[in-house]
This record gives structure tokens, sequence and C-alpha cells, in this order.
């Protein structure tokens, strides 16, 4: 570079590339993820009703369980499918998992099937609709990834799976703080304490092939622990993954819910992380795993699994900070997709 002759000006003489189509340059994919009314997850193709969804042929289709009438602490989780929707990130069909070194939309016809029918203050219909809409999104060919909502949507999103691919038997791979597995909750037998107990009585899922990952804190009680044992659960406390450390927790985990059934559900309650890297829950327990550790175990359990069905639960968007909680809930999906795509190929 010659020496300049004269003191210089700072000048941008162009600041950008301008289309002669400016209005037309950029397709709705393209667009920042806060432009979007049509509020689909990553704005994918919205598919709400049975022939939309069975023209498709998707592999993955998105469903919202937008209810919190279950939660026994703090509400909010009814608003998480939206937040987690509207995560402040949107790559499009161009994205690239750096980690897995693979493009999910490339590999991986992905819709957004839309909510539930929901409405407030019958919990009961909440559920049954929401099984139902699961059901009809297996039974076109889909794995329903579902966006809760409070933890009790797992009964009827993970029973839906199992009704639709018996008699094939089902697996579970539980992340969570608490176990979920009480009787009733302040008298409510569908609470989202207790959605596991309802699956393994019912006889949706063996207690045998229910594992759960990251249990911590002060519930539940002892009593509730002498139960899951009789029923043959499987459970790895946060002690046990300080100690082993997550791959080798992961991997046993892996083999227990496979140890007869051929396929898995996968149920991720955002609290097994802890809450200084996800506030926005309704029961947030100290001491849990940190975001990368989670990630890094759903890209090791959808890599390892048949994966028929999964839900992240319990972000609850007026509890969260600057977004965090809904960008990691998302993130799982994320790596989820990526993981699958990347065992398909």
């Amino acid at each position: 570079m010659s020496q300049m002759s004269e003191r210089p000006d700072f000048r941008i003489e162009r600041s950008e590339l301008a289309s002669q189509d400016e209005f037309g340059e950029y397709g709705y994919e393209d667009l920042e993820y806060y432009v979007d009314v049509r509020g689909t997850f990553d704005k994918l193709p919205l598919c709400p009703d049975d022939e939309s969804l069975a023209a498709s042929g998707a592999d993955v289709a998105i469903v919202g369980a937008p209810t919190d009438d279950g939660t026994s602490g703090r509400p909010g989780a009814r608003f998480g499918p939206r937040a987690i929707r509207s995560a402040p990130t949107t790559w499009g069909t161009d994205a690239w998992s750096i980690q897995l070194e693979v493009e999910p939309y490339e590999r991986l016809t992905v819709v957004d099937a839309g909510d539930a029918p929901v409405v407030a203050s019958r919990h009961a219909r909440a559920l049954r609709v929401i099984h139902e809409k699961v059901f009809r999104v297996a039974s076109a060919g889909p794995i329903p990834f579902v966006l809760g909502g409070d933890h009790s949507i797992t009964y009827p999103a993970a029973a839906a799976v199992a009704r639709h691919v018996w008699p094939r038997t089902v697996g579970v791979v539980h992340f969570d703080a608490h176990a979920d597995t009480a009787d009733t909750v302040h008298g409510s037998l569908i609470s989202h304490g207790t959605p596991m107990r309802r699956l393994i009585e019912e006889g949706w899922v063996d207690g045998s092939n229910f594992v759960q990952v990251g249990l911590r804190g002060y519930w539940p009680e002892k009593a509730l622990f002498e139960w899951m044992r009789e029923r043959g659960l499987r459970w790895h406390s946060i002690v046990e993954i300080e100690e082993r450390g997550i791959d080798a927790v992961i991997d046993d985990a892996i083999a227990e819910a496979l140890d007869g059934p051929e396929v898995v559900y996968l149920s991720v309650d955002i609290d097994v992380v802890d809450p200084g890297m996800a506030p926005g829950t309704g029961v947030p327990e100290p001491g849990g795993l940190t975001g990368r550790e989670l990630l890094r175990a759903v890209r090791r359990v959808v890599g390892a699994v048949e994966l028929v069905g999964m839900d992240v639960v319990e972000v609850s968007p007026p509890y969260d900070q600057a977004e965090i909680t809904s960008l990691l809930a998302y993130r799982v999906v994320m790596e989820a997709l990526s993981a699958l795509a990347l065992r398909r190929s």
C-alpha cells in the first residue's frame, strides 16, 4: 500500500448491495425471527390439518401443547410453544450444525403442525386433545416433536406415540430435576408432578424402561423412590453425573431404555438445567446440568436410538431473562433434528 500524500477522510462509498427488486429480494424464510406473521418454528411450512400434513411427506412435525393448568408452582408454560418458536434465532433451510457437520433441513423434511386446540381451565380436555393431535401427527408419518406446556403433557403425548407404534414397545429417556412420579398433587391425578406415574400404571411404558437423568433437590419424598424402585425405574442423579461424567451416564441411560424396547421417546424438562442458565421455568432447582451438557446429551441419545417422539417442556417465558431459556429449548430441538439427520444419512 502506498503512503498517502494527504490526511485521508473516512468514507463509506457503498453501504449495501441493493437489489433491483427490494420488495422481493428476501423470501419469507430469509427474514429475521421477529418478522414472522405465521409464527412457525424456524419459519417452517405450516401444516395444521391432517390433509396438509399427509401431503407434506414430512419426517418430523413440530406440535404445540400450550397448557399449564397442571402446574403446582409458577405458571406460564402455556406460553412456552410460542416462545420456543420465536426464540431469537432463525436459520431456515440453510441451517448448518457445526457440532455434527450436517444440514438438518437438507436431510429432513420438517414442518410445523400447529398447536393442539387447547382452552384454558379444562385440563382433562387439554390432555385429551393433545393426545389426539400427537396421535394424528404420528399416524400421518412424521415424528412428533412436542413443545410444552407443563410436564403433564408428556402423559398424553408419550401415550399417543406408544399407541401409534404398538405392538412395538417404547423406552423413555427423561431429563428432569424431578421424577414426576407422584400419584397425586393436591388431589390431582393429572398434575405436572404425576405424568410418569400415569404412563407406567396405565401400561404405556414399562417401568424398567423408564430412565431418568438429572434428578436432584428435595422432591419427591423417599416413599416415591421406593415405589419407583418396585416398578423397576432406573434413575441417574446429578451427583452420579458429577462423579462419572455426562457421556458415561447417557450411554447407560440409552442401554437401559432399550433393554427390551426397540424405540425411544425423549422427554426434556428444561429445569434439568441449572436455573442460572435456564431461569424461565416453573420449579427451578439449583445445581443442575449446564446447557452444554444437555445439548451434548440430546445429540448422544438421538444419534444412538430410533426416536419415535420427543417433547421439551416447562419453559415459562414470564420468568425468563433475555429469552435465554426459550433459546436453550429451541436449541434442544435443533440438536435433536441435527442428530436425527446425521443418523438417517
